[in-house]
């Protein structure tokens, strides 16, 4: 493009004012906690000082334990996303279709590594970004990247008060990049043109340029830096790159859904041609202008505009994860755990110099007494065992009694321990240290209130989840229009891998799964912790089959159990039963009972009859009487013989239910019975086999043994005499 004096001036005066105002202070606070973290937790002057006095500098790093404790919480507690219908013009069926596209997406872009680094991210320095755009390296029509961004080189709108991105002003994207990197991505003119100024100036001087890789956060003093044209500095290895994405407004075309009144923006990439097409294809979509707040996207590089247009995306590309998130202002987990590590730091180093300065505490020596040593030489060796003196007087030297270690100091160190516990909100029963003697429920509930206080940390990983997954299918339903072939993993045990086709257009002019059409809402769903979800599962399902007699299929019960092998052990079960022999003796046994409740119900329906029967005899009887007898009478016969034939009604379906549900259990017990005679079979065969296989073994064995045993019994043949004239060949 060509140069933007003005337009790159506006930029770089945005990036310098965001990185003045919060930014480097944000930077130095992460690097310092990124440090600790690692474990270099003691100032230079410090350390140099104490190195000095030769006194021990200990680092006793309960951070990164407490943190990766943290981290695992999130892992083990990972979340779904789903989606469901919000208007009218959405389904059920494209809900699904769009739940599978995201999890096609996250498995593409290992989301759930990217999601752990980016939680990471945030816990240590306070701060974690995604990065989300279309990807056109491997398909020209574009697949959802997933990316994690450094923290340090993404600035936020500085006046930003709300943690979802499409309520901030702009954002900015930075990093450094060679010319040749920048002729790759944008245009070869700008990049050249860049090359251009190395031999003179960079405008915006020291931040601009990169000529000794210095790291961004970390610039050297303003007076090292000579940016005049007569510098002589030619040495540019990478410039600064800013990528800002801001709102502005705009006038633009959208669809409207005549029947329902939904718009979306037209893509921006789409010409006329295409536009008329998608209307012809949909009848019931119209077009209209409307005024809306657009995402300008422009990129700079020192005064060279590399890129300035709309961008294609509703939302930024960054979505954030911030652990504690108030008023703008973002808070992680190790910038307050700093105190406490300090103090447990320099409280086990005056621990440990305590016992070193009391085996060694000095000595009290007469000028001019020793005889076999200095005064320095005895400085140096007076702790050693077996040091001998040799002295003028005996009574001249004197060792000085050591400092009794103070009482109490054992004491500052489990205070700073338990200072890290209360602070980050990870306890002894979170990080596995419960006692043996305490109850295995009791510990799961002391782990819990110890998770309690660490829900912000992780219900704002859901907020971002949400964010992601919202980002991503707007995306979808604005860039997936073409069908599209997609292969999902249905289900981790057995790698069920399934087929999808969506936006399929069909002969009588209607789309299958069309995922342009409708609204949908985002649904987050927290995935329990493995382990002891599969445990309580595994146990409920024992339960509910041996206890309280519902027959919960093998299937189940092995899939909810922590077997090595359980995948393939539904395999074998799935495989057994769907055998022909397995299949035969089922649909058997379900024909018997199907026989079995035909006869019950023809045997009811014949009782039904003979009630009627008896019923109209006794109707007939009865106005016979009743042309003898009072009325009464005969209201009275007729009611007793209706209650007769309600109990008996009552006595039938009793009896029916019951045998019923006696055939069932019957069934399903013979069910049982038969998978274990088949599991016994199964088993009986492999011993079998095994014992096969040994006794082939052994006879191989013994025949070899037999044959050594031959060999070295048998006589070796005598030698033959050398033929003196052998026949010529």
């Amino acid at each position: 493009m060509p140069v933007n004096t003005s337009l790159a001036n506006e930029v770089w005066c945005r990036y310098a004012w965001l990185r003045d105002n919060g930014h480097l202070d944000f930077v130095k606070k992460s690097t310092v906690c990124e440090d600790f973290f690692v474990g270099l937790q003691w100032d230079p002057n410090d350390l140099a000082l104490l190195k000095s006095y030769r006194r021990p500098a200990l680092t006793i790093n309960k951070i990164i334990s407490t943190v990766s404790n943290v981290m695992g919480e999130q892992i083990f507690n990972r979340t779904d996303i789903a989606f469901k219908p919000r208007n009218e013009g959405a389904t059920s069926e494209i809900a699904d279709a769009l739940t599978k596209v995201f999890m096609q997406i996250g498995d593409n872009n290992q989301l759930n590594w990217v999601r752990s680094d980016v939680f990471a991210d945030g816990i240590v320095g306070s701060r974690g970004f995604f990065d989300v755009r279309l990807d056109f390296t491997d398909s020209l029509r574009g697949e959802v990247r997933i990316e994690q961004l450094n923290p340090k080189n993404v600035l936020i709108d500085a006046d930003a008060d709300e943690y979802d991105p499409d309520k901030w002003g702009d954002v900015i994207i930075t990093k450094w990049m060679s010319p040749d990197q920048i002729e790759m991505l944008y245009s070869k003119a700008d990049a050249d043109l860049l090359r251009g100024r190395q031999d003179s100036y960079f405008p915006y001087g020291y931040d601009s340029i990169d000529r000794d890789r210095d790291r961004f956060g970390h610039p050297r003093s303003m007076y090292t830096y000579n940016t005049g044209p007569d510098s002589g500095d030619n040495n540019t290895r990478n410039i600064r790159v800013i990528e800002r994405q801001w709102r502005k407004l705009d006038r633009v075309l959208h669809f409207v859904d005549v029947d329902t009144g939904d718009t979306r923006m037209v893509p921006a990439d789409w010409d006329a041609q295409r536009t008329a097409a998608h209307l012809s294809q949909n009848p019931n979509l119209a077009l209209t202008k409307k005024m809306v707040q657009r995402i300008r996207w422009t990129v700079v590089a020192d005064n060279v505009v590399l890129h300035d247009d709309w961008s294609p995306y509703k939302h930024f590309t960054v979505v954030p994860y911030f652990p504690h998130f108030r008023r703008g202002r973002t808070v992680g987990l190790v910038e307050n755990l700093i105190g406490p590590q300090e103090l447990l730091n320099k409280v086990s180093s005056q621990e440990l110099h305590v016992v070193n300065t009391t085996a060694n505490s000095g000595w009290k020596v007469k000028r001019n007494a020793l005889q076999n040593m200095s005064a320095a030489e005895l400085e140096q060796r007076g702790a050693q065992t077996g040091l001998v003196l040799e002295l003028d007087e005996i009574n001249n030297a004197e060792k000085i009694q050591p400092n009794q270690t103070p009482s109490g100091l054992d004491r500052i160190s489990y205070k700073a321990e338990e200072h890290i516990k209360a602070i980050s909100g990870v306890s002894d029963y979170m990080q596995g240290f419960a006692r043996e003697d305490v109850a295995a429920k009791s510990v799961q509930t002391n782990k819990q209130s110890g998770q309690a206080n660490l829900a912000k940390v992780m219900d704002n990983m859901n907020r971002t989840d949400f964010i992601l997954a919202r980002n991503i299918l707007d995306i979808v339903q604005e860039y997936y229009t073409e069908q599209r072939l997609l292969y999902i993993t249905t289900d981790r045990l057995t790698n069920t891998t399934e087929q999808l086709t969506v936006n399929q257009p069909t002969p009588e002019g209607t789309i299958i799964n069309d995922l342009t059409l409708g609204e949908y809402a985002v649904v987050v769903t927290n995935q329990p912790e493995r382990d002891t979800f599969e445990e309580t599962q595994f146990d409920q399902a024992v339960r509910l089959r041996t206890e309280a007699g519902v027959q919960i299929p093998d299937k189940y019960i092995i899939q909810s159990s922590r077997l090595k092998d359980k995948a393939e052990i539904v395999k074998e079960l799935e495989g057994d039963q769907n055998s022909p022999e397995a299949q035969a003796a089922a649909q058997l046994k379900q024909r018997a009972s199907e026989a079995e409740v035909t006869k019950l119900e023809a045997e009811a329906m014949q009782k039904q009859s003979d009630a009627q029967l008896k019923q109209a005899k006794s109707q007939k009887e009865l106005a016979a009487i009743g042309q003898d007898s009072g009325q009464d009478e005969m209201a009275m016969e007729q009611y007793k013989l209706e209650a007769e034939m309600a109990m008996e009604q009552q006595k039938m379906d009793q009896e029916f239910a019951l045998k019923k549900e006696q055939m069932e259990r019957e069934f399903a017990l013979k069910r049982e019975q038969m998978a274990a005679e088949m599991q016994l079979k199964r088993e009986q065969a492999a011993a079998d086999t095994a014992i096969k296989q040994q006794q082939a073994r052994e006879r191989a064995m013994a025949q070899r043994v037999a044959a050594v045993e031959q060999a070295k019994n048998q006589p070796r043949p005598a030698a033959k005499p050398k033929n003196p004239n052998p026949t010529p060949k």
